[in-house]
This record gives structure tokens, C-alpha cells and sequence, in this order.
């Protein structure tokens, strides 16, 4: 039986005028087959063949009642027990059998990383687009900080995103929340992480150490790619960033007031300071 592609060819050579002895000659098939796929003018279907048996269908029934009754679906106990009835086909053969019975494998559950009241923050930076009284495209930063247990949240929005505006808005961050938290959880910001020492540890900026030092606070690196961490301060970031307007109102420094948002049904705390003019 010649296969599609052969029998394309018979039709295409026989379209361009050419007699049965020359598709012959230049396919090699017998000239009876080059006349019976020309007469028949369709590709041939093939006889189904009826279905094999397996070695393993005289105990089929066995093995579902081990399933059933004795909730076995140990497929290399079951083997050794069917070698002992005389079975001689493989292992595969009976995991190939077993695996619809299987029930579906639920998601590991996620773990979620939280802490007492006053163990720790979470801080990150964000940059939000703008559009200034110019019609410029610009960028603003976007401080925020988190405490872990509470959820109450600080943002402050500043000029630039360097190590200086960092600790300027990091202090007014504690002052806001009136305490100084054990931990300060942080991702591989290049503000305060400035690479990995030989011995896997982070090596921090100057000034963000010896800060942290003055103030009695121990800085922490989160898991990369696992937002059940820092997934707090993260997930607010992405907020002032979809929610930032398109004209930046521009406030006088020393207008510093709290306010309040509603988000995800949770109420969060922030404070904004340094909103200077023309932004």
C-alpha cells in the first residue's frame, strides 16, 4: 500500500500528461498499482486491525479490587504479587493501567511568611510614570514600607531613588510609625545591595550599614522569586504605581498629612512627605 505523499505524485505526474509507462518508469511502482491509484482518483484507508490483548487483562479485575478494597496503588507491590499469580509482563504495563484510577495530586500549599507585632518591615522602591505641566514624561519614586504583623503602610515620594533619599525616607518612616522594628526585610534593591560577598552574604551599602547599626535594626534579604515574603510591600507598590495620576498636584514640603485608602477591603495607613513643587 503506498502512503499519501507516493500517491500525491501518481496524481500529479498523471495532471501533467503523462502516460501510465512513464510514472513507471520514473517511480518504479508496478503498473498495476500506477492504474488502480489512478482509477480510484482517492488515497487509500487502511484495514483497522483488531486490538492486541495484554498479559496483564487476566488480572485486571484483580487489581482493581486491591484498589478499591485495600486502597493499594503501590504499582511495585502490585507487581511482586502478580509475579507470584504467574504474571509475566512488565511494571510499566501496570503503572500504564493504574494511573487513571489515581486521584489527582492537589498544590502543595503556600506557606505564608509572617511575624509578631514589631519583628518586621518590609521596604521597597517603585517608580511611578508622569506626566509633568510641561507635558514632559518623567518618573517619580515611590518609597514604602510595611510592618509585617499589622500591615500598616508608609509611602513617601521623593525625587530621585539613591541611598541618600533611601535613609531620608526611611527615618521619616519610623517616625511615622513610632518605633524602630527588629528586621528590615529587602529585596536585591542596588540602593542598599551592592553584590553577594564570597560566603553567599549580602554585602550592604556603607551607609545603610552603619545606619542600621546606629539604630539598633537588622537588615534581611528575601527569597528570590517567592512573592509569599516580601509579597506585602510589593503588592503596594504596584498599587501607587497603577494609581498615580496622570498630573502630579504638586504640595508645599511642609505639608505633611496622613491619609487613609481602601484597598482589597483592607485599610491601609500611609503618610506622604516631600511632595515638592513642579514635579
Amino acid at each position: 500500500m503506498l502512503k499519501g505523499g507516493s500517491v500525491l505524485k501518481l496524481h500529479t505526474l498523471h495532471a501533467q500528461g503523462k502516460s501510465i509507462r512513464e510514472i513507471v518508469r520514473e517511480t518504479g511502482h508496478a503498473r498495476n498499482t500506477v492504474r488502480k491509484y489512478l482509477r480510484d482518483g482517492a488515497l487509500p484507508e487502511p484495514t483497522p486491525r483488531s486490538k492486541r490483548g495484554s498479559k496483564l487483562d487476566p488480572y485486571k479485575d484483580l487489581l482493581r479490587q486491591w484498589m478499591q478494597e485495600e486502597g493499594l496503588f503501590n504499582c511495585e507491590v502490585m507487581y511482586r504479587r502478580l509475579q507470584e499469580l504467574g504474571y509475566t509482563g512488565h511494571v510499566t504495563v501496570i503503572k500504564d493501567f493504574v494511573r487513571p484510577f489515581r486521584s489527582p495530586q492537589l498544590p502543595k500549599a503556600k506557606v505564608r511568611y509572617e511575624t509578631k507585632p514589631g519583628v518586621q518591615a518590609q521596604v521597597d522602591w517603585g517608580l511611578c510614570d508622569y506626566t509633568d505641566k510641561y507635558g514632559q514624561a518623567r518618573k517619580l519614586a515611590v518609597f514604602v514600607m510595611v510592618l509585617g504583623y499589622s500591615r500598616v503602610m508608609y509611602v513617601e515620594f521623593a525625587r530621585r531613588c539613591d541611598i541618600h533619599s533611601f535613609l531620608h525616607c526611611f527615618v521619616h518612616a519610623i517616625e511615622f510609625f513610632g518605633g524602630i522594628p527588629n528586621v528590615a526585610l529587602t529585596d536585591h534593591m542596588k540602593t542598599v545591595v551592592l553584590g553577594m560577598n564570597d560566603d553567599h552574604t549580602p554585602q550592604w551599602h556603607r551607609l545603610f550599614e552603619d545606619f542600621a547599626l546606629a539604630i539598633g535594626l537588622t537588615p534581611k534579604l528575601c527569597k528570590v522569586s517567592r512573592p509569599q515574603t516580601k509579597g506585602k510591600v510589593e503588592r503596594m507598590v504596584v498599587f501607587c504605581q497603577a494609581k498615580i495620576p496622570e498630573k502630579i498636584v504638586c504640595f508645599s514640603p511642609s505639608i505633611r498629612r496622613g491619609f487613609l485608602t481602601l484597598f482589597h477591603q483592607c485599610v491601609l495607613h500611609a503618610i506622604v512627605f516631600s511632595l515638592l513643587e513642579n514635579f
